[in-house]
């Protein structure tokens, strides 16, 4: 997602984030998402969250690589998850892991919208554009 918040968070205080409150950002894919949070946790590590809804029918991002890892936690939905020459798949409270240099891409493959958070740590994450 081409999304990025220039204002660091202060990650060393604790914070409600209200996805009401944020701009949503729309895909050229007709996905969209909400950009939560990035910048430095005060043990040291790069962190971002932003949350995605893929609408049921959508055209997936395409497969990219990345430099940190990722968590994302699947709310809603169910999204077929390809990565290193395989497709899994991911329903309503599963988790998947990204790890480093992983070239992945996540496709709604049920009736409804899928909506996930991505947590990404460490490595080019505020560097990222995604």
């Amino acid at each position: 997602m081409d999304q990025t918040n220039t204002e660091p968070i202060d990650l060393s205080r604790s914070h409600v984030f209200r996805i009401a409150d944020l701009p949503p950002h729309k895909n050229p894919n007709g996905s969209g998402s909400w950009n939560v949070l990035h910048g430095r946790l005060p043990t040291g590590e790069q962190i971002a969250l932003h949350v995605s809804t893929q609408p049921a029918g959508t055209v997936p991002n395409p497969a990219h690589r990345i430099e940190h890892s990722e968590i994302i936690c699947l709310r809603e939905g169910a999204l077929e998850f390809q990565h290193d020459g395989k497709a899994e798949q991911a329903t309503a409270g599963d988790v998947l892991f990204v790890a480093k240099e992983t070239m992945h891409s996540v496709r709604n493959v049920g009736t409804g919208s899928a909506t996930y958070l991505v947590i990404a740590i460490g490595g080019d994450v505020n560097q990222q554009t995604k």
